[in-house]
């Protein structure tokens, strides 16, 4: 899996803030770490058995030849891993994803008996493979808008870019990912104890994949305020419920699983969105504060007045450190409870009494910025 990243200012020299570690540029180093301060935007991995020869590449060695991959091509001119990756949408810019993953090309192979003592193999139909994107906040509005409508039951295809940088900002590579469609988003787990910088994942499920050699270009990147998106930085707020002592709100995936359609006698099969999938919601809160949480469940799940009229709506938003502006929020719609337990406890451990409900979900909306 490769890796990139964000940043504000341009790369020159050593890479790092007055807090962030510069990057190790010693001949022998086997990685390049950049680091997290507020002008680093890339981190790169270097796979190499020596220092840097006269050719310019880790071995000295010239560039590579071209190298098929499925139907087109893909091309390196270094044995090295680029230093960040660029998202296109319909060929805009918007910004940098944070990590990439999949997106490769497969064929079914299909085995059918035969006439002697062995199976006769085949190749079938041609799969292009989900792409996973890892995501902060800094990228631009029409990759937002794009989701926001898929999880309103809007599916529209788009065609992705990720346009692979070496750290000098020029083009390596490309891939294009034609005529996709979202399968997945992951909103992270909001937890009152975490430390880490959180992200959104997506998948994609494009109809065609292609590679292509970069343009070897300097590509102009854009000015990016970083946004610091913490998971322990969150507000839930559900209609009629105490949620000041919620600690924790578990991971989110909608899901959405595509349909394969042939089309006519190609080898590879066009895909349709069938409903979306919600997920369930699995909340921790303490015990002092569960009265009202009780009551619903009482009333919900032991009294069975749990029709329309008596689910919930709410929504989870994720703040700034300040706590005073949401960065992004998930809207929740028509939220029941069907189950309120205990969280185990350790006898003799000193540790807050919390309860754990979980909470289906018919529906769900995402709103970033």
């Amino acid at each position: 899996m490769l890796s990139g990243g964000n940043g504000d200012d341009t790369l020159d020299g050593d890479i790092g803030d007055e807090n962030g570690p510069a990057l190790d540029r010693s001949p022998n180093s086997g990685t390049c770490n950049g680091g997290n301060g507020k002008n680093t935007f890339f981190y790169c991995e270097i796979e190499s058995s020596g220092g840097r020869g006269p050719g310019g590449n880790a071995t000295g060695a010239p560039p590579r030849d071209d190298r098929p991959v499925g139907s087109s091509t893909m091309v390196s001119s270094r044995s090295l891993a680029a230093g960040s990756f660029l998202l296109e949408l319909d060929g805009v810019a918007c910004g940098f994803v944070r990590s990439v993953e999949g997106g490769g090309i497969r064929a079914d192979v299909v085995s059918e008996r035969g006439q002697g003592f062995f199976d006769e193999k085949h190749l079938g139909g041609v799969r292009y493979e989900e792409l996973r994107l890892r995501l902060d906040l800094s990228l631009e509005d029409p990759l937002w808008e794009w989701l926001a409508a898929t999880l309103k039951g809007k599916a529209r295809r788009r065609d992705v870019s990720i346009v692979a940088l070496s750290a000098d900002r020029k083009a390596v590579s490309e891939r294009e990912f034609l005529r996709t469609l979202v399968t997945g988003v992951t909103v992270p787990t909001a937890d009152a104890a975490a430390k880490d910088q959180a992200f959104l994942t997506v998948k994609l499920a494009p109809e065609h994949v292609r590679a292509k050699k970069g343009t070897g270009s300097t590509v102009k990147i854009p000015a990016v305020k970083q946004k610091a998106f913490l998971g322990s930085n969150f507000k839930l707020e559900i209609d009629g419920l105490d949620c000041s002592k919620v600690s924790r709100v578990g991971e989110l995936t909608v899901r959405q699983t595509l349909v394969a359609n042939p089309v006519g006698e190609t080898r590879s099969a066009r895909s349709e969105p069938p409903r979306l999938e919600f997920p369930n919601l699995r909340i921790s809160l303490a015990q002092a504060t569960s009265q009202t949480w009780t009551a619903w469940f009482d009333d919900f799940v032991v009294k069975g007045n749990n029709d329309d009229a008596h689910e919930r709506n709410g929504k989870l938003s994720f703040l700034t450190p300040d706590r005073k502006s949401t960065l992004a929020e998930v809207r929740f719609f028509n939220l029941g409870i069907f189950r309120l337990e205990p969280e185990p406890q350790t006898s003799g451990a000193e540790q807050i009494a919390r309860l754990q409900a979980d909470l289906y979900c018919e529906r769900m909306e995402l709103k970033v910025g």
